[in-house]
């Protein structure tokens, strides 16, 4: 016969049981150019919430004048992640990966990864771009793919490692985008996720297939390409080994919107389609989510990219350098002896808001330079301004540099499109930048929503989420979204350039 504490235990237990059946635990890889975090997202009935587990570098590797990505040390990294879920007994129902976009690994016929994949800041694309173009010239490239022209794109990659004789090029028998290069890694299943792929300037997004000839123009076999499938799809479980090496055992592992982007813009908490979106980050992309991508003469000339979204639609949208030039600058100016915080860098705009001078966010020559800072010099003083001569203005001549493109992009948008733009919603690390928010706000004279800054991870888990059969569309994944997360608004107001106390930032 139980005795009154057994039977109490009993009783808690079946209530803890109850109360947890509706939850469900996704974890997230969401790795970006510079670092990478496991994020685990709880979904339970319509509440969602997020916490981090770990958090990990990564780094561009130089050797021998060619730059790579560590792929192995990112896989440990995901292990680690996973044992950190065995570690705190959480029962996994899915995990799904994102990364950066266009850069993949080679892999031989018998699935061997063939050494590291070149990182899209290897210089050996520059040029490659004017040298395809005398294949195929360029209006036709874009008219198949609708990719803006950028000479890190996997089609040049492609082409530029044919050119050097690049020997895993020669011995690969399929390429894997990086998302599909780590799940491969877990699984052991090959695949190719449509967002990922469409940002390889092979796809057409129109027909949803890659466009063959141009990969034979490019000097390579068509058959590097695995076939397409949709974010949503389960890929495989995790390899008996891993399963047993890191205690989680055999999780489904799942094809999210496997380009960052692509998962951020899922995440934006819009309640219709007249929205534009930043995700900010090293990178700034800003664009409008549409049903059928723009093939225009005009979009063509602005050089506008449509990339893969999630339920069949595109992210028409422009890759503008983003706070890439500020990292730089910091790097510098840590190496000299003066290190500051995000909150200081931010004073730091805001008392040099009587500076007023502009770069091209997106002059090539702010790809990679030697010294940023003095390349934004040097810029500065061939546009006729004055260069920045402290620290804190170069910051501002950054911040106003970026938002004087963010209008550029949106007045464009505007005519492209056959829907008005009523806000700006901004996502990622970026949207925690209160003085550009503002001063993006005023000078596009719409309202700035700010928030989540975790969306990619956010869209990575609600992707598993409706794999899951849990959520059905895009939209009501926006209401959880909008429901779990606060934002912060910021409407339009006096003059962008007047000072931070008019601002009242």
């Amino acid at each position: 016969m139980l005795s009154l504490k057994q039977k109490k235990i009993i009783i808690l237990c079946k209530i803890k049981n109850i109360y947890t059946m509706n939850k469900h635990y996704f974890l997230a890889f969401d790795l970006g150019a510079t670092s990478g975090r496991s994020i685990l997202g709880i979904l339970d009935g319509n509440n969602f919430e997020m916490r981090e587990l770990t958090r990990f570098s990564n780094t561009i590797l130089e050797v021998h004048g060619k730059y790579y990505w560590n792929i192995f040390g990112l896989y440990n990294s995901l292990k680690e992640g996973l044992m950190e879920c065995a570690k705190q007994d959480i029962q996994l129902t899915s995990i799904g990966i994102d990364t950066w976009g266009v850069d993949f690994g080679y892999v031989g016929e018998d699935g061997t990864i063939l050494g590291l994949p070149r990182a899209y800041r290897d210089p050996y694309t520059d040029g490659a771009p004017e040298a395809f173009f005398e294949i195929v010239p360029r209006e036709k490239v874009y008219a198949q793919t609708g990719i803006q022209i950028m000479n890190f794109n996997s089609l040049y990659q492609l082409f530029a490692a044919k050119r050097e004789n690049f020997s895993p090029l020669n011995a690969a028998d399929k390429i894997l985008f990086m998302p599909d290069l780590l799940s491969y890694l877990l699984t052991g299943k090959q695949v190719c996720e449509y967002t990922e792929a469409s940002t390889s300037q092979i796809l057409n997004p129109e027909t949803r297939q890659f466009e063959t000839s141009l990969l034979e123009a490019a000097g390579v076999k068509t058959s590097l390409l695995n076939p397409l499938i949709d974010s949503g799809t389960v890929i495989g479980t995790l390899t008996d080994s891993l399963a047993e090496e890191t205690g989680i055992g055999k999780v489904p592992v799942v094809a999210v919107a496997g380009h960052d982007t692509a998962s951020a813009v899922l995440a934006v908490p819009a309640d219709n389609q007249n929205f534009a979106y930043l995700s900010s980050g090293t990178w700034s992309l800003m664009g409008v989510e549409i049903e059928k991508p723009i093939l225009t003469r005009d979009s063509f000339e602005k050089n506008f990219t449509n990339e893969g979204g999630i339920e069949g639609t595109t992210r028409f949208l422009k890759n503008i350098t983003g706070m890439w030039l500020l990292e730089q600058c910091r790097r510098e100016w840590e190496k000299e002896g003066r290190k500051y915080t995000y909150t200081e860098i931010v004073k730091m705009a805001e008392n040099a808001a009587h500076y007023q001078s502009y770069i091209n966010p997106d002059d090539p020559r702010l790809a990679n330079p030697v010294s940023m800072s003095k390349m934004i010099a040097t810029i500065c003083v061939e546009n006729g301004d004055l260069p920045p001569a402290s620290d804190a203005e170069f910051v501002r001549c950054i911040f106003e540099s970026l938002t004087h493109r963010y209008k550029e992009i949106i007045d464009q948008l505007s005519e492209m499109i056959s829907f008005p733009i009523e806000k700006l919603h901004i996502i990622g690390g970026g949207s925690q930048n209160k003085l550009i928010n503002q001063m993006t706000a005023n000078l596009l004279n719409i309202p700035v929503i700010a928030g989540p800054s975790e969306a990619t991870a956010i869209g990575n888990c609600m992707m598993q989420a409706k794999a899951a059969g849990l959520v059905k569309d895009r939209w009501e994944i926006r209401k959880i979204i909008a429901k779990a997360f606060a934002v912060e608004s910021f409407l339009p107001h006096l003059s962008p350039c007047s000072s931070p106390q008019e601002r009242g930032v």
